[in-house]
C-alpha cells in the first residue's frame, strides 16, 4: 500500500504527485490550493504546454513544464514516476478540469501507485459533475462514459445497450459531433427520452437545453455549434 500523504500545508513535498484541477472556463474557479501546489511544485506535467502556460503566466507563476499527453502518455508517465521517486514533487494537470477523467492522468498515478510513491488529489471543476449538479436529471447514481464512439454504428450500440439503465448517463461530445449524437439518442431512445445538453459551462456562452431528446434536438440544431458539451441521458422512466 503507498504511504498516506501527510500535507497539512500548502507546499508541494517532495517526491509526491499532486493530481491538480484547473477551472472549465472560468479562472475564478481556480482553488487557492491548486494555485499553491501549482506554484511549488517542482515539475508541472500537462496535457498542453502552450495551454497550461498560458494559466501559469495569468497566475505569475514561471515552472518546468512537462509535456503529457494521449499520444507520449505511457512512456511520460513512467519519466514522471521515476522523478518522483527521486524526491521530486510533481504537480499534473489537464487543459481543462482534473486529470483522469476522460484526460490523460491515469497512467502516472498507476505508476506512482505500483512504486508505493504517494498521491494527492487537489480537487476543483469536473465539467460533468458540474453539468450534473445543475441539469434537474437523477443524481443518485450516475455512469460516467466519456465520449461517445466516432460513428453513428457504434454510437447506437452504446445507447442500445444502455437502453434500460437504471441510472443518469454523462458523456461529453464535440461540437462536430453534438447534432449526429442526439439524432441517434431520439432514433435509439426515442424522442421523449429526457436529456440535458450543456455548453461552455462556467464561460460567457454557457448554455442548458433540458427536455425531451426531440425537442433538445431541435434546439441545439438552431443553435451555435461552437465550443464543448457535455451530455446527460436520464433513466428511461424519469420524467421532469
Amino acid at each position: 500500500m503507498s504511504p498516506e500523504p501527510s500535507n497539512p500545508s500548502l507546499e508541494a513535498l517532495p517526491g509526491h504527485l499532486y493530481v491538480v484541477s484547473t477551472p472549465i472556463g472560468n479562472l475564478a474557479d481556480l482553488t487557492g490550493r491548486a494555485r499553491a501546489i501549482l506554484g511549488s511544485a517542482d515539475i508541472v506535467a500537462c496535457e498542453d504546454t502552450r495551454t497550461t502556460g498560458a494559466l501559469l503566466a495569468r497566475l505569475g507563476i514561471r515552472k518546468e513544464l512537462v509535456s503529457y499527453h494521449e499520444h507520449n502518455e505511457a512512456e511520460a508517465a513512467e519519466r514522471l514516476a521515476e522523478s518522483i521517486a527521486a524526491g521530486r514533487s510533481v504537480a499534473l494537470a489537464t487543459d481543462a478540469g482534473t486529470p483522469g477523467m476522460s484526460d490523460p492522468g491515469f497512467r502516472v498515478v498507476r505508476a506512482c501507485r505500483r512504486r508505493g510513491l504517494p498521491v494527492v488529489p487537489v480537487p476543483g471543476p469536473v465539467a460533468f459533475a458540474a453539468v450534473l449538479s445543475a441539469s434537474g436529471l437523477p443524481t443518485n447514481g450516475f455512469l460516467f462514459a466519456g465520449f461517445l464512439p466516432p460513428k453513428s454504428s457504434a454510437r447506437l450500440a452504446f445507447l442500445g445497450s444502455h437502453r434500460d439503465f437504471g441510472y443518469t448517463i454523462a458523456l461529453y461530445e464535440s461540437c462536430h459531433r453534438i447534432a449526429k449524437a442526439l439524432d441517434d439518442i431520439v432514433a435509439s431512445l426515442g424522442p421523449d427520452r429526457v436529456v440535458c445538453v450543456a455548453k461552455e459551462v462556467s464561460k460567457v456562452h454557457e448554455t442548458f437545453w433540458v427536455g425531451p431528446a426531440g425537442a433538445v434536438r431541435d434546439q441545439v440544431t438552431g443553435a451555435s455549434l461552437k465550443g464543448e458539451f457535455t451530455l446527460l441521458v436520464a433513466p428511461s422512466d424519469y420524467r421532469l
